[in-house]
């Protein structure tokens, strides 16, 4: 995991430009709440947007270990904490975390995004360093730091979403068609 003052040097540099879109990765959802990690990645990406530091949101995630479409019921809980709708984009098709940056990336440039960062938290942010560097032309990771997000914790909701909106009719596991090997790659 990041330490929180890398976490917090890493979000300094953030504030000094505005990227066109940051990429936020899919957690699962069970069907009744979102996780805490799912809570703190819409937050996130709500914060940074309210910054200036993104102008635009791409959640990402496949129905993966459930049969909802992780970045469509992200989508789902940022519209009701307050994001604009047209300010945010579903990509459906990842199943890893190394998907989510490519799929999402490949769908920003489509959609005329030039400067696209990582938004997420620490410990997924320090397992994608690497496949940034690699692959990604060295994007950038704008980890949670904790201590914003605690402060902003009071005025944290809940709210009800529709998931049924997105649910995946033809769901199989994940578990069912890979190997825990070939799943841990990915990540």
């Amino acid at each position: 995991m990041m330490s929180k003052k890398k976490c917090k040097r890493l979000y300094e540099e953030a504030k000094t430009q505005t990227y066109d879109a940051i990429i936020v990765p899919g957690v699962p959802y069970d069907g009744n709440k979102w996780t805490r990690t799912m809570k703190g990645r819409v937050y996130w990406a709500k914060h940074l947007y309210e910054e200036g530091i993104a102008k635009n949101i791409i959640f990402s995630g496949s129905s993966v270990y459930t049969a909802y479409y992780e970045a469509e019921i992200m989508k789902l809980y940022a519209i009701e904490v307050g994001l604009p709708d047209t300010n945010l984009f579903a990509e459906n098709k990842a199943e890893h975390s190394t998907e989510n940056v490519y799929y999402s990336n490949k769908l920003g440039k489509n959609l005329g995004f030039d400067n696209i960062a990582l938004a997420t938290d620490p410990v997924q942010g320090n397992l994608l360093g690497r496949f940034l560097r690699k692959n990604m032309n060295g994007m950038k990771v704008i980890p949670f730091v904790i201590d914003t997000l605690e402060q902003m914790e009071p005025i944290m909701t809940d709210p009800v979403i529709d998931d049924t909106l997105a649910l995946n009719k033809d769901f199989q596991s994940i578990e069912e068609r890979e190997s825990k090997w070939k799943r841990f790659r990915g990540t």
